[in-house]
Protein backbone atom coordinates (compact mmCIF):
# COMPACT_ATOMS: atom_id res chain seq x y z
CA UNK A 1 0.00 0.00 0.00
CA UNK A 2 1.50 3.27 -0.90
CA UNK A 3 3.07 5.58 1.64
CA UNK A 4 1.17 8.30 0.70
CA UNK A 5 -2.35 7.20 0.43
CA UNK A 6 -3.70 5.12 3.20
CA UNK A 7 -5.54 1.79 3.27
CA UNK A 8 -8.36 3.98 5.07
CA UNK A 9 -8.11 6.80 2.65
CA UNK A 10 -8.37 4.26 0.04
CA UNK A 11 -11.88 2.84 1.50
CA UNK A 12 -13.12 6.40 1.88
CA UNK A 13 -12.64 6.93 -1.36
CA UNK A 14 -13.79 3.60 -2.73
CA UNK A 15 -16.73 4.05 -0.51
CA UNK A 16 -17.67 7.72 -1.71
CA UNK A 17 -17.16 6.55 -5.49
CA UNK A 18 -20.13 4.24 -4.88
CA UNK A 19 -22.58 5.97 -2.92
CA UNK A 20 -22.14 8.81 -5.74
CA UNK A 21 -24.02 5.98 -8.06
CA UNK A 22 -27.08 5.56 -5.38
CA UNK A 23 -25.27 2.96 -3.20
CA UNK A 24 -25.97 3.10 0.65
CA UNK A 25 -23.58 0.61 1.60
CA UNK A 26 -23.85 0.97 5.73
CA UNK A 27 -22.62 -2.77 5.94
CA UNK A 28 -19.76 -2.59 3.57
CA UNK A 29 -18.66 0.29 5.75
CA UNK A 30 -18.83 -1.05 8.29
CA UNK A 31 -16.18 -4.17 7.10
CA UNK A 32 -13.94 -2.00 5.53
CA UNK A 33 -13.38 0.50 9.15
CA UNK A 34 -12.99 -2.62 10.84
CA UNK A 35 -10.64 -3.90 7.97
CA UNK A 36 -8.72 -1.03 7.38
CA UNK A 37 -8.25 -0.08 11.51
CA UNK A 38 -7.06 -4.14 11.83
CA UNK A 39 -4.36 -4.05 9.06
CA UNK A 40 -3.77 -0.04 10.89
CA UNK A 41 -2.75 -2.60 13.73
CA UNK A 42 -0.49 -4.98 12.13
CA UNK A 43 1.41 -1.63 10.55
CA UNK A 44 1.80 -3.21 7.99
CA UNK A 45 3.36 -2.29 4.05
CA UNK A 46 2.88 -3.90 1.28
CA UNK A 47 -0.03 -5.40 -1.18
CA UNK A 48 -3.14 -6.66 0.99
CA UNK A 49 -2.82 -10.46 0.51
CA UNK A 50 -5.36 -13.51 0.71
CA UNK A 51 -3.69 -14.01 4.18
CA UNK A 52 -4.32 -10.73 6.04
CA UNK A 53 -7.65 -11.00 4.61
CA UNK A 54 -8.66 -14.06 5.63
CA UNK A 55 -7.00 -13.44 9.45
CA UNK A 56 -9.55 -10.42 9.80
CA UNK A 57 -12.21 -12.71 8.87
CA UNK A 58 -11.87 -14.78 11.20
CA UNK A 59 -11.68 -12.23 13.91
CA UNK A 60 -15.63 -11.36 14.43
CA UNK A 61 -17.11 -9.75 17.10
CA UNK A 62 -19.32 -13.03 17.97
CA UNK A 63 -16.00 -14.95 18.00
CA UNK A 64 -17.51 -17.30 15.53
CA UNK A 65 -15.61 -20.82 14.71
CA UNK A 66 -18.19 -21.08 11.88
CA UNK A 67 -16.36 -20.88 8.07
CA UNK A 68 -19.47 -19.97 6.59
CA UNK A 69 -19.66 -16.58 9.02
CA UNK A 70 -15.92 -15.92 8.25
CA UNK A 71 -16.93 -16.77 4.02
CA UNK A 72 -19.57 -14.10 4.39
CA UNK A 73 -17.34 -11.43 6.17
CA UNK A 74 -14.33 -12.35 3.22
CA UNK A 75 -17.27 -11.63 0.84
CA UNK A 76 -17.70 -8.01 2.13
CA UNK A 77 -14.09 -6.90 1.06
CA UNK A 78 -14.27 -8.40 -2.88
CA UNK A 79 -15.69 -5.79 -4.35
CA UNK A 80 -13.63 -3.25 -2.89
CA UNK A 81 -10.05 -5.02 -3.28
CA UNK A 82 -11.37 -5.26 -6.94
CA UNK A 83 -11.27 -1.65 -7.32
CA UNK A 84 -8.16 -1.14 -5.12
CA UNK A 85 -6.37 -3.05 -8.17
CA UNK A 86 -6.35 0.29 -10.30
CA UNK A 87 -3.89 1.80 -7.68
CA UNK A 88 -2.35 -1.37 -6.13
CA UNK A 89 -2.16 -3.98 -8.93
CA UNK A 90 -0.47 -6.49 -6.59
CA UNK A 91 -3.67 -6.41 -4.42
CA UNK A 92 -4.89 -9.90 -4.00
CA UNK A 93 -9.05 -10.42 -4.17
CA UNK A 94 -11.19 -12.87 -2.22
CA UNK A 95 -12.97 -15.92 -3.51
CA UNK A 96 -14.95 -18.82 -2.16
CA UNK A 97 -11.71 -21.25 -2.18
CA UNK A 98 -10.15 -19.47 1.52
CA UNK A 99 -13.43 -21.23 3.48
CA UNK A 100 -15.68 -22.58 1.10
CA UNK A 101 -18.61 -21.67 -0.58
CA UNK A 102 -21.52 -19.43 1.43
CA UNK A 103 -24.13 -21.87 0.66
CA UNK A 104 -28.00 -20.90 0.86
CA UNK A 105 -29.79 -18.39 3.49
CA UNK A 106 -29.94 -19.73 7.05
CA UNK A 107 -32.89 -20.38 8.99
CA UNK A 108 -33.56 -17.35 11.39
CA UNK A 109 -34.60 -17.94 15.06
CA UNK A 110 -38.42 -16.65 15.18
CA UNK A 111 -39.07 -15.00 18.47
CA UNK A 112 -41.66 -16.74 20.41
CA UNK A 113 -44.35 -14.74 22.91
CA UNK A 114 -42.51 -15.74 25.76
CA UNK A 115 -38.99 -14.58 24.30
CA UNK A 116 -40.45 -10.81 23.02
CA UNK A 117 -42.39 -10.28 26.19
CA UNK A 118 -38.48 -11.03 28.33
CA UNK A 119 -36.92 -8.86 25.30
CA UNK A 120 -39.24 -5.79 26.09
CA UNK A 121 -39.46 -5.86 29.61
CA UNK A 122 -34.99 -6.53 30.01
CA UNK A 123 -34.84 -3.50 27.64
CA UNK A 124 -37.48 -1.53 29.64
CA UNK A 125 -35.04 -2.10 33.21
CA UNK A 126 -32.09 -0.81 31.32
CA UNK A 127 -30.41 2.37 32.78
CA UNK A 128 -30.41 5.47 32.91
CA UNK A 129 -33.90 5.84 32.20
CA UNK A 130 -33.28 6.94 28.77
CA UNK A 131 -31.31 4.14 27.65
CA UNK A 132 -34.79 1.85 28.64
CA UNK A 133 -37.04 3.71 27.08
CA UNK A 134 -34.84 3.95 24.32
CA UNK A 135 -33.77 0.38 23.53
CA UNK A 136 -38.14 -0.77 24.75
CA UNK A 137 -39.32 1.60 21.69
CA UNK A 138 -36.43 0.10 19.28
CA UNK A 139 -36.95 -3.25 19.78
CA UNK A 140 -40.78 -2.93 19.76
CA UNK A 141 -41.03 -0.81 16.77
CA UNK A 142 -38.64 -3.71 15.39
CA UNK A 143 -41.02 -6.43 15.51
CA UNK A 144 -44.14 -4.30 15.00
CA UNK A 145 -42.60 -3.19 11.40
CA UNK A 146 -39.88 -5.65 10.39
CA UNK A 147 -37.41 -2.98 9.47
CA UNK A 148 -33.89 -3.57 9.12
CA UNK A 149 -31.71 -2.00 12.21
CA UNK A 150 -30.07 0.28 9.64
CA UNK A 151 -33.37 1.90 8.90
CA UNK A 152 -34.66 2.20 12.14
CA UNK A 153 -31.54 3.64 13.38
CA UNK A 154 -31.00 5.92 11.00
CA UNK A 155 -34.45 7.32 11.47
CA UNK A 156 -34.55 10.86 11.81
CA UNK A 157 -37.48 13.28 13.41
CA UNK A 158 -38.83 14.71 10.23
CA UNK A 159 -39.40 10.42 8.93
CA UNK A 160 -41.25 9.55 11.52
CA UNK A 161 -44.93 11.47 10.91
CA UNK A 162 -47.14 10.62 14.23
CA UNK A 163 -49.74 12.63 13.06
CA UNK A 164 -50.03 10.91 9.57
CA UNK A 165 -49.53 8.11 11.71
CA UNK A 166 -46.29 7.05 8.61
CA UNK A 167 -43.09 6.75 8.82
CA UNK A 168 -40.71 7.45 5.38
CA UNK A 169 -37.78 5.06 5.12
CA UNK A 170 -35.26 7.02 2.93
CA UNK A 171 -32.90 5.34 0.37
CA UNK A 172 -32.64 1.67 1.95
CA UNK A 173 -31.04 -0.98 1.38
CA UNK A 174 -31.27 -1.57 -2.12
CA UNK A 175 -31.63 2.28 -2.88
CA UNK A 176 -35.72 2.37 -2.78
CA UNK A 177 -37.65 4.53 -0.74
CA UNK A 178 -41.06 3.90 1.07
CA UNK A 179 -43.66 4.95 3.72
CA UNK A 180 -44.47 2.41 6.47
CA UNK A 181 -48.36 3.33 8.25
CA UNK A 182 -48.51 1.82 11.68
CA UNK A 183 -50.28 0.29 13.82
CA UNK A 184 -52.13 3.19 17.00
CA UNK A 185 -50.66 1.04 19.63
CA UNK A 186 -47.15 1.90 17.73
CA UNK A 187 -47.98 5.38 17.39
CA UNK A 188 -49.01 5.71 21.23
CA UNK A 189 -45.70 3.99 22.16
CA UNK A 190 -43.79 6.15 19.96
CA UNK A 191 -44.89 9.27 21.13
CA UNK A 192 -44.23 7.94 24.45
CA UNK A 193 -40.66 7.94 23.76
CA UNK A 194 -40.29 11.12 22.06
CA UNK A 195 -42.21 12.74 25.13
CA UNK A 196 -38.93 10.87 26.93
CA UNK A 197 -36.12 11.75 24.82
CA UNK A 198 -37.13 15.47 24.77
CA UNK A 199 -36.75 15.55 28.49
CA UNK A 200 -32.54 15.04 27.83
CA UNK A 201 -32.20 16.28 24.40
CA UNK A 202 -33.70 19.47 22.36
CA UNK A 203 -34.15 17.80 18.70
CA UNK A 204 -34.35 19.14 15.06
CA UNK A 205 -36.33 18.20 11.92
CA UNK A 206 -32.79 16.29 11.15
CA UNK A 207 -32.04 14.76 14.70
CA UNK A 208 -31.57 11.26 14.68
CA UNK A 209 -35.20 9.54 16.26
CA UNK A 210 -33.33 6.68 18.22
CA UNK A 211 -30.46 8.05 20.31
CA UNK A 212 -27.56 7.81 22.28
CA UNK A 213 -27.56 8.47 26.38
CA UNK A 214 -23.92 8.48 27.34
CA UNK A 215 -21.50 11.54 27.08
CA UNK A 216 -20.67 12.90 23.87
CA UNK A 217 -23.32 10.19 22.42
CA UNK A 218 -25.83 11.92 24.04
CA UNK A 219 -28.18 12.89 21.23
CA UNK A 220 -26.54 11.22 18.25
CA UNK A 221 -27.92 8.34 16.57
CA UNK A 222 -28.06 5.33 18.36
CA UNK A 223 -25.02 2.76 17.05
CA UNK A 224 -25.98 -0.65 15.43
CA UNK A 225 -22.78 -1.75 17.51
CA UNK A 226 -24.68 -1.21 20.39
CA UNK A 227 -27.89 -2.81 19.77
CA UNK A 228 -25.90 -6.03 18.98
CA UNK A 229 -24.32 -5.67 22.21
CA UNK A 230 -27.47 -4.91 24.34
CA UNK A 231 -28.96 -7.86 22.82
CA UNK A 232 -26.05 -9.95 23.31
CA UNK A 233 -26.45 -9.21 26.92
CA UNK A 234 -30.14 -10.07 27.12
CA UNK A 235 -29.30 -13.68 25.58
CA UNK A 236 -27.13 -14.54 27.94
CA UNK A 237 -29.22 -13.15 30.85
CA UNK A 238 -32.21 -14.56 29.50
CA UNK A 239 -30.82 -17.55 27.95
CA UNK A 240 -32.74 -18.45 24.69
CA UNK A 241 -32.31 -21.39 23.22
CA UNK A 242 -31.50 -20.86 19.37
CA UNK A 243 -33.73 -22.50 16.72
CA UNK A 244 -32.30 -21.00 13.61
CA UNK A 245 -28.78 -21.87 12.15
CA UNK A 246 -27.02 -18.60 12.46
CA UNK A 247 -24.87 -18.75 15.82
CA UNK A 248 -27.31 -16.86 17.89
CA UNK A 249 -31.07 -15.32 17.70
CA UNK A 250 -29.90 -11.86 15.98
CA UNK A 251 -31.65 -8.08 15.85
CA UNK A 252 -32.18 -8.89 12.28
CA UNK A 253 -34.33 -12.42 13.53
CA UNK A 254 -36.95 -9.23 14.28
CA UNK A 255 -37.45 -8.70 11.32
CA UNK A 256 -38.10 -12.52 10.04
CA UNK A 257 -40.22 -12.91 13.23
CA UNK A 258 -42.38 -9.84 11.93
CA UNK A 259 -42.93 -11.29 8.55
CA UNK A 260 -43.59 -15.14 10.13
CA UNK A 261 -46.18 -13.68 12.32
CA UNK A 262 -48.29 -11.72 9.82
CA UNK A 263 -48.32 -14.34 7.66
CA UNK A 264 -49.71 -16.95 10.39
CA UNK A 265 -51.97 -14.45 11.28
CA UNK A 266 -53.52 -14.31 7.78
CA UNK A 267 -53.46 -18.00 7.52
CA UNK A 268 -55.65 -17.76 10.40
CA UNK A 269 -58.32 -15.36 9.45
CA UNK A 270 -58.55 -17.11 5.99
CA UNK A 271 -56.47 -14.19 3.83
CA UNK A 272 -55.51 -15.50 0.41
CA UNK A 273 -52.14 -15.10 1.13
CA UNK A 274 -50.90 -15.19 -2.76
CA UNK A 275 -53.10 -11.58 -2.65
CA UNK A 276 -51.44 -10.29 0.55
CA UNK A 277 -47.68 -11.17 -0.59
CA UNK A 278 -47.27 -8.36 -2.40
CA UNK A 279 -48.62 -6.11 0.05
CA UNK A 280 -46.36 -7.42 2.46
CA UNK A 281 -43.58 -7.11 0.19
CA UNK A 282 -43.63 -3.97 -0.07
CA UNK A 283 -44.42 -2.59 3.53
CA UNK A 284 -40.98 -4.78 4.69
CA UNK A 285 -38.70 -3.35 1.32
CA UNK A 286 -38.08 -6.55 -0.23
CA UNK A 287 -36.49 -6.24 -3.93
CA UNK A 288 -38.41 -9.23 -5.26
CA UNK A 289 -41.60 -10.85 -4.20
CA UNK A 290 -39.41 -14.29 -4.24
CA UNK A 291 -37.34 -12.84 -0.93
CA UNK A 292 -40.95 -12.61 0.34
CA UNK A 293 -42.02 -16.00 -0.74
CA UNK A 294 -38.74 -17.87 0.81
CA UNK A 295 -40.20 -17.49 4.01
CA UNK A 296 -43.02 -20.21 3.11
CA UNK A 297 -40.13 -23.14 1.89
CA UNK A 298 -36.99 -22.03 4.52
CA UNK A 299 -39.06 -21.85 7.90
CA UNK A 300 -39.83 -24.35 9.93
CA UNK A 301 -43.14 -22.37 11.55
CA UNK A 302 -44.48 -21.95 8.05
CA UNK A 303 -43.81 -25.09 6.15
CA UNK A 304 -47.94 -26.17 7.08
CA UNK A 305 -48.94 -23.34 5.32
CA UNK A 306 -47.07 -24.37 2.39
CA UNK A 307 -48.06 -27.85 2.64
CA UNK A 308 -51.68 -26.85 2.57
CA UNK A 309 -51.00 -24.60 -0.30
CA UNK A 310 -49.38 -27.51 -2.53
CA UNK A 311 -52.41 -29.52 -1.50
CA UNK A 312 -54.82 -26.99 -2.55
CA UNK A 313 -53.23 -26.94 -5.96
CA UNK A 314 -52.69 -30.70 -6.93
CA UNK A 315 -56.11 -31.94 -5.15
CA UNK A 316 -58.34 -31.15 -7.84
CA UNK A 317 -56.31 -32.52 -10.53
CA UNK A 318 -56.08 -35.76 -8.37
CA UNK A 319 -59.66 -35.90 -8.15
CA UNK A 320 -60.40 -34.94 -11.85
CA UNK A 321 -58.28 -38.24 -12.63
CA UNK A 322 -60.35 -40.81 -10.45
CA UNK A 323 -63.53 -39.34 -10.97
Amino acid sequence: MSRRISLSHRAQQYLAERRRLGFELSDMQEALESFTAYVDRLKRRGPITLEVMSEWARRDHIHSTDPRTWARRLKRLRPFTRWLRQFEPRTEVPDDTVFGPIGGRGTPHIYSEQEIGQLLTAAAQLTPALRGVTYATLFGLLLCTGLRISEAVRLRNGDVDLNSGVLTIRRSKFGKSRHVPLHASALERLRQYRHARNRWITPTEQSAFFVGHRGQRCGQPLNRRSVDRVLSQFRSQLGWVNRGTHHAPRVHDTRHTFIVRRLLAWQRQGVDIDQAMLALSTYVGHARISNTYWYLTAVPELMALAAKKFESKVAPRTGGRHA
